[in-house]
């Protein structure tokens, strides 16, 4: 169903945002 997608999708850009917040967003500058 394309809501498991868009859930899957959103858990992950927190993650990714939860860990730009632990590394002090150098982690974003190396993805960039």
């Amino acid at each position: 169903p394309k809501k498991v997608a868009l859930i899957a999708c959103m858990r992950k850009m927190i993650t990714i945002l939860n860990t730009m917040v632990k590394n002090g967003e150098r982690w974003n500058e190396k993805l960039a």
